[in-house]
């Protein structure tokens, strides 16, 4: 591309004779400021897009702040509880090598499944909230047996 732009300085009025009065270059000019500045609004579009992509995993919850303009977000929660299911998908030799990939989590909830796109080392991602998972459940039913201690104990007093 930087090649394109700085071979039409010299190309252009090579074969365009008339590139070379002011008119034309001035014209010359401008084709190549526009060009240049759409490259750039375009670039900075998809850096905000990937920058502003976030993921935030708790020990009750994953959420997903995906930036989808530059003035859109969307949020999205999602319960440990309700996880049914977590894939990992490393295509090619490169994301292998480079240990990125796509982590898929199916729930049970209303957006039934959440995609976190080229997330690095997505198998470690998924190990950790999977054993995130079993130390809610453990929790969750430790505190149900709990309660359940408590009103036996109430009514046999």
């Amino acid at each position: 591309m930087l090649l394109l732009f700085f071979g039409s300085f010299t190309f252009v009025p090579l074969f365009l004779p008339s590139f070379n009065e002011i008119l034309g270059a001035n014209l010359l000019y401008f084709i190549q400021n526009s060009f240049l500045t759409f490259t750039w609004m375009l670039f900075f579009v998809i850096w905000i897009d990937y920058y502003f992509d976030v993921w935030i995993v708790t020990n009750e919850r994953i959420v997903n702040i995906e930036q989808r303009g530059l003035f859109s977000r969307g949020v999205s929660e999602l319960e440990l509880e309700n996880i049914q299911d977590i894939t990992v998908e490393v295509l090619g030799i490169i994301p292998t090598f480079l240990n990125y990939g796509d982590l898929y989590i199916q729930t049970a909830a209303e957006k039934e499944r959440f995609v976190f796109h080229n997330v690095p080392d997505p198998y470690a991602i998924k190990d950790l909230i999977m054993n995130l998972q079993k130390t809610y459940e453990k929790k969750e039913a430790h505190e149900l047996g709990a309660v359940i201690r408590r009103e036996i104990h109430d009514e046999l007093r």
